[in-house]
C-alpha cells in the first residue's frame, strides 16, 4: 500500500502537468457573404462572413477578445452564444474592412491573396489553439467580384509569432506566440477588357507615331510634329493609369509597355532625323527605301516585344 502511493505521488504530479501544457482547441470556421468596395489604390476592401467557434473554456470570450490583425475596422452585427451541452458555440456576423498587399507586378492580368485571419488577444499558443472545422464550403457560390473571377480558399490554422513580451516582465527573452486561424482567397481579374480600355490611347499614339514612315519626305516637319506629340500622348496616358494603381517600387507591366512604346517612337524619331540627312544629301530614293525598311523593323520589333511581355504576364 505504501508502494502505491508513493508511486501516485509521482506520476500524478507528472501527468497533471502534461494536462495543463496541453491547450485547449477551438474548433473554427467562416462562411464569406460577400466582398465588395475593393480599392485597388488603397489596398483594402470589405468582407462580411459568418464566423463560428466551439470551445470549453468560457475564459475565452471570444465576443470582447476577438483580433483581425489585418483588419482596418471590425464590425460585429449579430452574436449568439449557446452553452446547453457544456461547450461553448459563439457564431456571429463580421464586417471587416481588410488592409492587404497587392501585387501590380502584371497588372491588369494579376493574380491577388485576400488575407482573412482571426487570434484571441489574451490567450497565447500554451492556453489557446485553433482547429479548423472544414465540413462545407467557406464561401457563398453565388458569391461574385465584379471584375474578379474566384480560384480558391484555402483554410489554414497556424501561430504567429512576436518578437516582443508586450510589457511581460516575467519573459525571460522578449517573444510570445498567438494561434492563428487564417484564411486565403485567391482572385484573378477579367483583364481583357481593362486592358485596352487602359492601353488603347497608347496603342494608338504608337500608330501615329508608325504611320510617319509612309508621310512624304516634303512633309518632314509634319513626321516630327506627329511623333513628338504621340511621345507626349504616351506619357500622358502612363500619368492617367499610374494614378489608379498603389505605389510600386518595381517595373511593373505596365511601366514595360509604355517604356517599350516611348522607345519606339523615339526610334520614329530618330529615324526621321536621319531620313531628313539623306535628303539634303540628295538621297531622296534611298530616304524612301530607309523609311519602309525602318518601318516594319521597328513594327515588328514592337508586335513581338508586346507580345512576349503580355503572355508572360499570364494572359
Amino acid at each position: 500500500m505504501k508502494t502505491k502511493l508513493i508511486f501516485f505521488l509521482i506520476v500524478f504530479p507528472f501527468f497533471a502537468a502534461i494536462a495543463k501544457s496541453v491547450p485547449d482547441t477551438v474548433r473554427t470556421d467562416i462562411y464569406i457573404t460577400s466582398i465588395h468596395d475593393i480599392n485597388f489604390k488603397d489596398k483594402e476592401y470589405t468582407v462580411n462572413l459568418w464566423l463560428w467557434m466551439k470551445y470549453k473554456n468560457k475564459d475565452f470570450d471570444f465576443e470582447r477578445n476577438l483580433e483581425v490583425p489585418l483588419a482596418k475596422t471590425v464590425e460585429k452585427s449579430f452574436s449568439t452564444v449557446d452553452s446547453s451541452d457544456g461547450r461553448i458555440y459563439l457564431m456571429m456576423k463580421l464586417q471587416c474592412v481588410m488592409k492587404d498587399s497587392w501585387s501590380i507586378n502584371n497588372f491588369p492580368f494579376d493574380k491577388q491573396t485576400l488575407r482573412f485571419s482571426i487570434e484571441n488577444s489574451q490567450f497565447d499558443s500554451d492556453a489557446l489553439v485553433f482547429a479548423a472545422d472544414t465540413v462545407g464550403q467557406h464561401f457563398d457560390p453565388r458569391l461574385t467580384l465584379r471584375g474578379w473571377n474566384i480560384d480558391s480558399v484555402d483554410i489554414a490554422t497556424g501561430i504567429k509569432k512576436y518578437e516582443t513580451g508586450f510589457g511581460d516582465e516575467t519573459l525571460e527573452k522578449p517573444h510570445t506566440e498567438y494561434s492563428s486561424f487564417k484564411t486565403k482567397l485567391i482572385i484573378h481579374r477579367n483583364a481583357m477588357g481593362l486592358f485596352w480600355k487602359m492601353f488603347l490611347g497608347m496603342y494608338v499614339a504608337f500608330l501615329i507615331a508608325y504611320m510617319c514612315f509612309y508621310i512624304h519626305a516634303d512633309s518632314i516637319d509634319s513626321r516630327f510634329g506627329l511623333s513628338v506629340g504621340a511621345l507626349f500622348a504616351v506619357i500622358g496616358n502612363k500619368y492617367i493609369i499610374d494614378a489608379s494603381l498603389p505605389d510600386s517600387t518595381t517595373f511593373t507591366l505596365v511601366d514595360t509597355l509604355h517604356g517599350l512604346t516611348l522607345l519606339c517612337i523615339l526610334t520614329v524619331i530618330i529615324c526621321t532625323a536621319y531620313t531628313l540627312t539623306l535628303i539634303k544629301q540628295g538621297k531622296t530614293n534611298e530616304s524612301r527605301i530607309f523609311d519602309i525598311r525602318s518601318g516594319r523593323v521597328v513594327l515588328a520589333i514592337y508586335i513581338l516585344f508586346n507580345a512576349y511581355f503580355i503572355l508572360k504576364a499570364g494572359v
